[in-house]
């Protein structure tokens, strides 16, 4: 058995929470590969909506085992508020996730270096969501980082080390750091609820269930257009985010791949700083906001919005080996006559449909116009309903990207989903 890997195709908040909640009955394991709680995936159904940080997106499946991968950051605080939070709707998931001994742990030194970094950039900010990411993968690749592992044996003065090596970095910078302690309270308060979890050796758990024929799903954060290597750099995440990562961060090996599902939005957002080449700064990009409730499910920060981009998009297709493609958001384009894909960038006079190794203020979008569909697709129960402009648009994104669209969505609750005929 080959597991399957499913990832964003854009700059994240493409929907993936929402797929891999629906995908997870074909799956018997779910585990996430990459990221920390900077990453939210929200999931709807029956009526109530959900937000995800660290936990994997099947978690909400009562028969499937989920675990959290070691490619992933944890911060024991804030796993402790998002794990009581879905014990409160009924949800105990100390018998079905299992975490990672080789996953890294965001100390609370980790934060307090990340606000710290942030500000002395100034205007050059990158516009991290201050959860500590960064510092924790710097340091994971330095190699003094602790280890989920590392609460089994000998923590306390490992912590101690790391803490004072930390407060040495801020006293230079002349950091205030005067929350540290509140902040560390809560830390260990997590910590202790952290330890009622199963703690694993995910590479052998995972390769024993291939081995024996058991369907697994990894399940990735954020979008590739944020990826630390093929992403828009500097203004990316600091993990491989790509299907690759998927190898790296689960301890799978390449060969052991399966199918590779890519989301995307039928328009394109990004949150915070960074190149962003078909933003809408009109009426237009504020209505996709509004119809599309464009703000970060953790951050709450308004995304910026713009028009699908296909020579990006055709990228992250190339870099992660999509073998099928899933279609998000379709509904929030049902009201305009017009819509527009950039199927080239104009650099300098001359046009390129190949993903540049910068983008600044020269690259510019050329685009082709289709026409809109105006009627309600939230009501929809198959592609047998789909609108004749809808089908058309369909049918050029998948003659553009040369990969097949199997699923669209067409609203934000788990039963407003559409498996194509072409699904595997």
């Amino acid at each position: 058995m080959k597991a399957d890997v499913l990832l964003g195709l854009q700059w994240g908040d493409e929907g993936k929470g929402k797929i891999v909640d629906v995908l997870t009955p074909k799956y018997e394991v779910v585990a996430r590969f990459q990221g920390g709680p900077n990453a939210g995936h929200t999931l709807e159904f029956e009526g109530e909506k959900y937000v995800l940080r660290s936990v994997p997106s099947g978690i909400f499946q009562g028969d499937k085992v989920n675990i959290i991968g070691n490619g992933v950051v944890l911060d024991p605080a804030l796993f402790k508020g998002e794990v009581e939070s879905l014990e409160k709707s009924g949800h105990d998931l100390t018998k079905r996730l299992l975490i990672s001994k080789k996953a890294h742990l965001i100390l609370p030194t980790h934060r307090l270096l990340d606000a710290c970094y942030e500000k002395a950039k100034g205007d050059s900010k990158i516009g991290t969501t201050g959860k500590g990411i960064g510092p924790t993968y710097t340091e994971k690749v330095g190699r003094g980082g602790l280890r989920v592992g590392d609460l089994l044996c000998g923590f306390d003065e490992k912590y101690q080390q790391v803490r004072t090596r930390h407060l040495d970095i801020l006293n230079q910078y002349n950091f205030d750091c005067s929350s540290l302690v509140e902040v560390e309270k809560e830390w260990f308060s997590g910590v202790e609820k952290l330890k009622e979890f199963t703690f694993v050796d995910s590479e052998y758990y995972i390769n024993k269930a291939l081995s024996k024929n058991k369907s697994v799903l990894a399940e990735g954060a954020q979008g590739t257009m944020l990826d630390i290597d093929f992403g828009s750099y500097p203004f990316v995440t600091s993990s491989n985010t790509i299907s690759s990562g998927a190898c790296i961060g689960l301890g799978i090996s390449p060969s052991n791949i399966g199918e590779v599902f890519g989301i995307f939005k039928a328009y394109c957002t990004r949150v915070g700083s960074g190149p962003f080449p078909t933003e809408l700064f009109d009426e237009t990009g504020d209505e996709l906001r509004k119809l599309g409730f464009e703000f970060g499910s953790v951050t709450g920060r308004p995304r910026r919005c713009g028009w699908i981009d296909l020579v990006a998009l055709r990228y992250a297709i190339m870099i992660n080996g999509v073998t099928q493609l899933i279609m998000m958001k379709s509904d929030v384009l049902d009201t305009f006559k017009t819509i527009k894909a950039c199927v080239a960038y104009e650099i300098d006079g001359k046009q390129t449909t190949e993903f540049p190794f910068e983008i600044g203020d020269n690259v510019k979008p050329v685009y082709k116009e289709l026409p809109g569909w105006n009627l309600d697709m939230t009501k929809m129960q198959s592609e047998e309903e789909f609108p004749q402009e809808f089908i058309e648009y369909v049918n050029f994104l998948e003659e553009e990207l040369n990969v097949t669209i199997s699923i669209v969505s067409v609203g934000p609750d788990r039963d407003q989903t559409i498996k194509r005929q072409y699904f595997v």
